[in-house]
């Protein structure tokens, strides 16, 4: 089954006003969580909602809470999110950094007490709206076994940059093990296998099963490369930010209990070093120089290509999807039907 963008807006929103949730805070959920499908980040899209709806249910996710700045500088602050969506909380922290980047040439944002925040390029993308370079990192629940071990310790600890551009979208969004975590879960419900090289199970020994890697480890992307990029994040988005850091993350997957992981976000603006139009311009040489070679892409390419196909041709959902779902909108009264025009 495919949806269009409005379809998966529609339901989105009535189902968060169904429970309770602002309508603000409801349409940022929506637009991040939609962002990742078109993307094609389906992994932390619509397939993450019943996530979400577990997490107020059960009162790990607080809707009415307000987001409180804890510390605060021309260039810094901290915010507590005081289990808040982690959509709403990571987009007031960018609108921060953006507004502290505009103001002094960078901002950066920490981030405690928040909760799973979707796609991280959709807040680097608010920056490059902005004529500004985005920076986001994250700690998650452990996921990833240091090298030479096999029990997990670092998370998946996400990074996305996005660079202003004069013609082309500049951005990279992922995750610093070989496979989010995400992709595993959608995996399971599908009922698919992993690819080779992507996980160890519980023993330490390769699996392509998502639900024998879900009980072990996930490998981290480039080795000791990977490795190290995900323990210096673990220290930035952890201690730096007043989160929990290594087995003490939780929350990020198992929305029944709370989140403890961190968040940090930045803004900078290339204007304060250079011009803001010559910056651009070269970024467009560098771009072009790179494409002079056939079939050659830059990061943001294959999410350009996606968002096209997604709105030309509509969202797939899965089978096992939309089983959750309808379960999820009948317990709220909600027609799916309807919305989705089926």
């Amino acid at each position: 089954m495919k949806i269009t963008a409005e379809q998966e807006l529609s339901l989105i929103m009535e189902m968060l006003t169904q429970l309770n949730v602002p309508g603000e805070d409801a349409s940022i959920v929506a637009e991040v969580t939609l962002d990742a499908d078109l993307k094609g980040f389906s992994s932390h899209g619509l397939g993450r909602f019943p996530q979400y709806v577990k997490g107020l249910e059960v009162g790990t996710i607080k809707p009415e809470s307000e987001i409180t700045v804890e510390k605060e500088s021309v260039a810094t602050a901290l915010l507590n999110g005081n289990h808040s969506f982690g959509h709403v909380v990571t987009y007031r922290a960018m609108e921060m950094a953006i507004g502290k980047a505009k103001e002094t040439g960078i901002g950066m944002v920490g981030v405690h007490n928040s909760n799973h925040f979707g796609v991280a390029g959709y807040y680097t993308d608010m920056a490059i709206m902005e004529d500004l370079i985005g920076i986001v990192i994250a700690n998650t629940e452990p996921a990833v076994a240091p090298i030479g071990g096999k029990e997990p310790i670092l998370g998946t600890n996400p990074l996305a940059i996005g660079i202003p551009s004069g013609s082309h979208y500049v951005s990279v969004d992922m995750a610093t093990s070989a496979s989010a975590r995400g992709k595993l879960l959608e995996a399971k419900r599908r009922g698919e296998m992993i690819p080779e090289n992507v996980a160890l199970d519980a023993e330490g020994n390769p699996t392509i099963d998502p639900c024998a890697a879900l009980k072990g480890s996930i490998l981290p992307f480039g080795a000791h490369k990977g490795y190290a990029l995900a323990f210096m994040i673990e220290i930035m988005a952890g201690p730096l930010v007043n989160a929990s850091y290594g087995k003490a993350v939780t929350g990020t997957a198992n929305p029944e209990v709370m989140c403890t992981k961190g968040d940090l976000v930045a803004a900078i603006d290339p204007s304060k070093f250079v011009d803001m139009e010559d910056f651009k311009s070269e970024v467009d040489d560098f771009i072009d120089e790179i494409k002079a070679t056939p079939n050659v892409f830059i990061p943001g390419d294959m999410e350009v290509r996606n968002v096209k196909q997604h709105q030309e041709e509509g969202i797939p959902l899965d089978t096992n999807l939309i089983k959750q779902l309808k379960e999820i909108t009948n317990d709220l009264g909600v027609d799916m039907t309807n919305l989705l025009g089926e």
